[in-house]
């Protein structure tokens, strides 16, 4: 039978369009399965640097540039500490100032671009806090997961985990208060990593794998002395944190969950990414379907993830509903559907991952409230 040549063009055209719509949703979905260590994530605006003075920034006015509280500014080649709004100086149509506490690397110039991060501090904790520390391995199914530890006189361990896009310096924002309370530390890079094993995909699996490193680490722990653990979590380390407390065969010894930003939906936290980096409406949901095809994530309603997300331990959440990445509302719902262990601190006009940024001190004395009765 022979087909038209305008059927035969017709089908030609759907196969192409079908194939450009795959490719389309391919590339959408490394926003989340591909974002490196250390780079910002396409929700976090670059902003212009205008100018600096004696412990002042001028950057473009952007909401970002708004927020309250202490970030690291980070370049290419650059790293610096910006503190609040200024509000004694006079502010431009289209700038604004903040505080400059310093410039950790690099030069600052006019013109920079440059983006906001969580990262006070970069180096190591002994660099960049003068604090006493061990850089340790832990044994991962991949390979050797390198860790700093921080020593302490107190039972309870506290294993750190960042999230997508981010490194364990993350850490280093909570170690000297933790540190001044005697609590050991153990921050871990996982697979995908710099000087972790890589995926053996080369994707994140937004913790369904990763989460395996998480349970390394407990049970290193508790080989090196730790009675019980607690679990803090930023972004997807918090989604390996619930998993880990889920599914470890030694989660009876974590005594505790701390969630910082947490992904509770990855497709919904894989559509905000893929739509920040201006993917039409209609490809978010191939989007979704490539990251299944690629990563084998299961759909957030599957049967199998039941009980993941339903702590078994006292669980202390800082979210706010700012946040672009991970919607704050499936926290509320967590804390509100498990009122006896999770506690939910709301954080205003903060970005994801970035909770204890937007107000430092009411963070901490959260966390060592929560801490107290656990340590």
């Amino acid at each position: 039978m022979r087909i038209l040549p305008a059927t035969a063009a017709a089908v030609t055209a759907a196969l192409a369009a079908g194939a450009a719509s795959v490719a389309a949703g391919r590339l959408a979905s490394d926003a989340a399965l591909k974002a490196p260590p250390g780079r910002p994530l396409p929700t976090e605006p670059r902003l212009t640097v205008h100018g600096t003075a004696a412990g002042q920034i001028t950057l473009t006015r952007h909401l970002a540039a708004l927020r309250p509280g202490r970030y690291g500014l980070a370049g290419d080649g650059t790293h610096a500490v910006v503190g609040p709004v200024l509000g004694t100086v006079e502010h431009g149509a289209d700038t604004v100032v903040r505080r400059l506490e310093r410039v950790t690397h690099g030069t600052l110039v006019a013109g920079d671009r440059a983006w906001f991060t969580p990262n006070l501090y970069v180096g190591n904790p002994g660099t960049a806090l003068d604090l006493e520390h061990a850089d340790v391995e832990v044994p991962g199914e991949l390979g050797p997961l390198p860790a700093w530890f921080l020593p302490g006189s107190r039972p309870t361990w506290i294993i750190a985990v960042h999230g997508l896009a981010a490194t364990r310096e993350h850490a280093m924002n909570l170690m000297a208060p933790l540190n001044r309370r005697q609590v050991p530390v153990l921050a871990l890079a996982y697979r995908g990593d710099v000087g972790a094993p890589s995926s053996p995909d080369g994707l994140h699996h937004f913790g369904e794998t990763e989460w395996r490193d998480v349970d390394a680490a407990v049970r290193y722990a508790l080989d090196h002395g730790a009675r019980q653990v607690v679990l803090l979590g930023w972004s997807t380390g918090a989604t390996m944190a619930l998993r880990t407390a889920a599914l470890s065969g030694v989660r009876d010894r974590i005594a505790g969950l701390v969630l910082d930003s947490p992904v509770l939906s990855w497709e919904t936290t894989l559509r905000a990414l893929a739509a920040a980096r201006r993917t039409p409406g209609a490809f978010l949901p191939l989007a979704v379907r490539a990251a299944q095809g690629r990563a084998g994530l299961r759909a957030d309603h599957d049967a199998g993830t039941a009980g993941l997300y339903r702590p078994a331990v006292p669980t202390l959440i800082f979210h706010g509903p700012d946040d672009a990445v991970a919607p704050w509302r499936l926290s509320r719902r967590l804390a509100d559907t498990h009122p006896r262990l999770v506690a939910l601190h709301t954080v205003e006009d903060a970005p994801h991952g970035a909770m204890w940024n937007a107000d430092p001190d009411r963070y901490e004395e959260t966390l060592r409230r929560f801490m107290t009765p656990l340590v």
